[in-house]
């Protein structure tokens, strides 16, 4: 098992792939044991329950689910954050990667 999990959420689960490959590669780079994965925001509640997850990135599409999440994972130690939409536009898996790290440290 990784020693932390990052679920990316959005819209469709299909445009953070380029992302999370962008992030995996970092995290390898980096010698960070990591599992990163997408999802859709209608699968984010079963990965959630089945998978021990330490922060939920929402893209930029789906920033408004901001406060649903953190509602839902209050009584938790699960972050949530919004990508930086320039950082996701962009692709910059390792600038994620690397605030994402920052969170959960």
């Amino acid at each position: 098992m990784a020693d932390k999990t990052i679920m990316l959420v959005c819209a469709s689960g299909m445009s953070t792939s380029l992302l999370v490959s962008k992030m995996r590669k970092a995290a390898e780079e980096k010698g960070v044991d990591a599992e990163i994965f997408a999802v859709s925001a209608s699968d984010a509640d079963a990965n959630l329950a089945a998978k021990d997850v330490d922060i939920l990135l929402l893209g930029p599409q789906v920033k408004y689910m901001l406060k649903e999440f953190q509602a839902k994972l209050a009584d938790t130690n699960v972050k949530v954050d919004v990508i930086n939409m320039q950082d996701y536009g962009m692709m910059k898996g390792e600038k994620v990667l690397t605030e994402a790290l920052a969170a959960i440290a």
